[in-house]
């Protein structure tokens, strides 16, 4: 059918002031750059911010998104540039579907990442529902990931900056998601770009830091958040070998993460020892030599599927993968055992793999994101 107006710059055949995009707004410079744009443009913009926890706790906390601070500095942002902005209350949402999990996966000694779900189950649905409910056009997000047209929809890519592509923690977005998601920062080259733009805009927030931490985990202290949702996790064991040998005390599974090396309180060995797993239910830390860490084959779950022919239209995929959002993708061979589980085979061991990590999938010779899954059983 004959396009009766031209594309847009979100690839819409709409003028810019009759189409409406919801913008997800943090209170960060991210977001607050690309309602910016979107206003200059001539959009109708409507800016959403999400209340995920307690705001008179969060007023003053610093290095985290979506606290209190960050709702005021949101809506400053939409003052400056003259659209209207909405604040809706997620938190008991939240708390029932992203830091409850969290809290069950850390004591079973599972690795959880949080802001993976926090996409999954708040964001990218019911955000991106209430997005439909306003009759926006499309939802836009201040993260680095790009969107491209591709032969069969649109497609996920990495980020042009790999400092700050974000795709590991949105490897979840699914192809209906993806048709009504826009990334207008996924294109540019540095951080650098995205604060020029904001000063250049006038934003209160040009100078803003980064935030660091997961939102509702002060300074990382993730013990000190589940002993407060889970009174009594944090009762000692032993620390036991790969023999099952007692080679000391712990003050509680929930201080441990797999591949840890410091602060086991066992000195005096000859080798250095590294959390190898987490046995929650015997209250174990199990310890052993740096080898002991090394992982080739990871058995993936819940795997959301990016690629043109179904998952498991092949017996094996020959892509990269990545385990951790701070290491590069690696050769691996994935070979489905459904539609969404799958044997995930290395071809080099990759050390401290744990359950509850995502492992994404990537084009071996190119920025396309293939969807992925979760690791769903350690060592």
């Amino acid at each position: 059918m004959p396009l009766d107006h031209p594309l847009n710059s979100l690839g819409l055949a709409k003028p810019p002031a009759k189409t409406r995009v919801v913008v997800a707004m943090s209170g960060g410079v991210d977001s607050s750059v690309v309602a910016a744009i979107l206003a200059e443009q001539g959009y109708d913009v409507v800016g959403l911010t999400l209340q995920l926890y307690d705001h008179g706790a969060a007023l003053a906390k610093k290095g985290a998104c979506c606290a209190g601070r960050d709702i005021h500095d949101a809506r400053r942002v939409a003052e400056t540039m003259g659209f209207p902005h909405y604040v809706l209350d997620y938190e008991n949402m939240f708390r029932e579907a992203v830091i409850e999990e969290f809290a069950d996966a850390y004591l079973a000694g599972a690795t959880p990442v949080p802001c993976i779900r926090c996409n999954e189950r708040v964001k990218f649905k019911d955000l991106l529902a209430t997005a439909k409910d306003l009759e926006a056009d499309c939802m836009a997000t201040g993260h680095y990931i790009q969107r491209k047209a591709g032969l069969v929809g649109p497609e996920l890519h990495q980020a042009a900056d790999p400092a700050r592509d974000q795709s590991y923690f949105l490897f979840s977005t699914t192809p209906a998601q993806l048709e009504y998601l826009r990334f207008p920062l996924g294109h540019l080259a540095s951080k650098a770009e995205t604060r020029a733009l904001a000063a250049r805009y006038g934003l209160p927030v040009a100078d803003k830091p980064d935030s660091q931490d997961i939102c509702f985990v002060p300074n990382g202290n993730y013990a000190a958040v589940i002993e407060k949702l889970r009174p009594g996790a944090a009762d000692p064991g032993q620390i036991v070998d790969l023999a099952g040998n007692v080679l000391g005390e712990h003050r509680g599974v929930i201080h441990y993460t797999v591949g840890q090396r410091k602060g086991l309180g066992i000195g005096g060995l000859e080798d250095p020892l590294y959390v190898v797993r987490l046995d929650a239910v015997t209250r174990q830390v199990v310890v052993g030599p740096k080898e002991a860490l090394s992982t080739r084959v990871i058995p993936v779950r819940e795997i959301n599927w990016l690629g043109d022919a179904p998952f498991d239209s092949r017996d094996a995929w020959h892509l990269s993968v990545k385990v951790r959002s701070t290491r590069p993708p690696r050769p691996a061979v994935i070979r489905p055992l459904s539609a969404t589980t799958a044997e995930v085979e290395l071809l080099d061991p990759e050390d401290g793999v744990s359950a509850g990590q995502a492992c994404v999938f990537y084009a071996p010779d190119g920025t396309r994101v293939f969807g992925g899954g979760w690791v769903w059983r350690g060592r």
